[in-house]
Order: C-alpha cells, then structure tokens, then sequence
C-alpha cells in the first residue's frame, strides 16, 4: 500500500495596485494509484515579502511584477496604515 501526495500549481494571479500574487495550489493524495484526497490550498504572496521557497515559476512572476516601484509604493502603504493604527 503506498500513499504519495502530488501537490501542483493551479493559478497564479496578479491582483490590484501593489501587485499582490494569488497562489492556488491543488493537493492529491493517492493510494495505489487511487484519488483519495483532493483539497485546494490558497495563499497571497506580497511585494516585500522573501520567495526564496516558491518555485522558480512563482519567483519569476514575482519578480516581473514587483518593480522597484511597486515595492517602495507597497513599503509605503503599509507604514501609513502602521501609521493610522497606531
């Protein structure tokens, strides 16, 4: 009986003003051969964020999207909001 668990990139997405990447990632398990599990997992990736763990798909992605510019108007949206809340 052998379980092996097969994880496979669904959908990248590029969303709003700072470029933030949607992941969606689809997770099988199967035994023998057979589906026995399927589930989806979704993350969010954001401009200052480090993607040294993300495929080199995602790594490339993001860092087409994330110009130099993106990233210093992310850095500055979230102080103002830091800034806002006290």
């Amino acid at each position: 009986m052998a379980i092996t668990k097969n994880t496979t990139l669904e959908k990248i997405e590029i969303v709003g003003k700072y470029k933030l990447i949607h992941i969606k990632q689809k997770i099988t398990v199967m035994e023998d051969g057979n589906k026995i599990s399927e589930t989806a997992h979704r993350y969010v990736l954001e401009p200052d964020m480090n993607i040294d763990n993300q495929s080199a798909e995602v790594q490339s992605i993001c860092n087409a999207a994330w110009t130099q510019e993106v990233r210093d108007a992310w850095i500055a949206f979230k102080q103002e909001q830091e800034n806002r809340l006290g």
